[in-house]
């Protein structure tokens, strides 16, 4: 079992940042694929960023590639969202998950493939 708990949502304005967080427990050993999701009202999940903890690959949605960046501190064992530039487009909820790599080793933003997830964190973004 893997335990998620995202921190650091909140309410900004077009343009700003913020920093998500995401601290892990639990038995990762087979959960080598941390990513990070966010749902609008109406929309389904968008895989936004994922990272392979072994290695440091990482994979952004078109959608934020040069706004977001994803981490992985091992030490604190907690993964971030680092996002700027934020738009109105990036308002949602925002969910940290955990799953096992596929097929190639590949870590997917298919949220099927993800078994453990967080409670979420909710972004707004006013224009």
């Amino acid at each position: 079992q893997v335990q998620l708990k995202e921190s650091g949502g909140g309410s900004v304005q077009a343009g700003g940042s913020l920093r998500l967080s995401c601290a892990v427990s639990g038995d990762t050993s087979r959960s080598d694929c941390m990513a990070w999701f966010r749902q609008a009202p109406g929309k389904e999940r968008e895989g936004v960023a994922v990272r392979r903890t072994d290695g440091g690959i990482t994979s952004l949605g078109d959608s934020v590639k040069g706004r977001f960046t994803i981490s992985h501190d091992i030490a604190k064992n907690t993964l971030y969202l680092q996002m700027s530039s934020l738009q109105p487009e990036d308002t949602g909820i925002y969910y940290c998950a955990a799953g096992p790599r596929g097929s190639y080793g590949i870590c997917t933003r298919e949220p099927s493939r993800y078994a453990y997830w967080g409670q979420g964190t909710q972004v707004t973004v006013s224009s």
